[in-house]
């Protein structure tokens, strides 16, 4: 009896479930990894569930994979355009290259005064050692079937050609993520696409006057003006914690792997983070 009380009186108030979009996006390699796609589909499912008035992300991300930006995106939309139901993203500390890729995804966007937004742009980093092996006398053997297999080696001096067809597939992505902005931006952007799409990062109010949020604000109180006092908000459970797959791992060769991967996730996630100050 009493559980058919608290469904009926759940029924009654406006229900808002929150997805914490949190974390660099990469693909599923290494416990850190959280934001691809195959590990936010239980939660995104279940977000997206009959009668619940409004989907919330709050969105604290510094880019990453452009693939699985546009993979966690598109299945955003999908399920909104499926159930119905409309979806808000709310910036925090930040929402850049990717992670504003996956603010896209949401109807509206709110973000801090003070958040990081935009950096709408593409960008492949690396090192070169063309010396350092001559250097320690290591003769390095490679061989190859395709005049590219071998492209942008490290340990060989930069070759033109083959930058320039690095730039030109930074470019094609560069491409598609503008077109995303402006389909899901259509008529709210208030710059030319000189400044909005040349990778530079904004404030959150400054990101307002160029059109790339919808305003300013914190989640809960925006949720709650827009639904009612009496909204229920639910944050959904996130996937289970490292600790807890870690004591799940069959062997000590899957735990030093798993390890080793966190760890290399760990550096990537950090240099992410640090191009935008923290």
């Amino acid at each position: 009896m009493f559980k058919r009380l608290k469904r009926l009186f759940r029924k009654s108030r406006p229900i808002i479930h929150v997805v914490r979009l949190e974390g660099a996006i990469m693909s599923g390699r290494g416990p850190a990894a959280s934001l691809n796609d195959k590990a936010l589909e239980p939660i995104l499912a279940k977000a997206f569930r009959k009668g619940v008035a409004a989907v919330a992300l709050a969105i604290n991300c510094p880019g990453g994979s452009p693939v699985q930006s546009a993979l966690i995106g598109a299945r955003i939309r999908q399920l909104a355009a499926e159930k119905q139901i409309p979806v808000l993203a709310f910036c925090e500390d930040v929402a850049a290259s990717g992670g504003y890729w996956l603010a896209c995804a949401a109807d509206e966007i709110y973000a801090d005064e003070n958040s990081i937004i935009g950096s709408i742009g593409v960008i492949s980093g690396s090192f070169g050692f063309p010396k350092a092996l001559a250097k320690l006398g290591v003769e390095r053997r490679v061989y190859t079937a395709g005049d590219s297999k071998s492209t942008n080696d490290p340990f060989k001096p930069e070759n033109p050609r083959e930058v320039a067809r690095l730039k030109g597939l930074l470019g094609e992505i560069h491409d598609s993520f503008k077109a995303m902005v402006r389909e899901r931006r259509a008529g709210k952007l208030k710059a030319d696409e000189k400044t909005l799409f040349d990778g530079s990062f904004w404030t959150g109010r400054k990101a307002l006057e160029l059109g790339l949020v919808d305003g300013l604000g914190h989640r809960n109180e925006i949720l709650k003006q827009r639904f009612g006092e009496n909204a229920e908000i639910d944050e959904m459970s996130p996937a289970k914690p490292f600790a807890a797959r870690l004591f799940g791992l069959g062997s000590r060769h899957a735990l030093a792997t798993e390890l080793t991967d966190s760890f290399l996730t760990a550096i990537e996630q950090r240099a992410l983070w640090q191009r935008f100050g923290l």
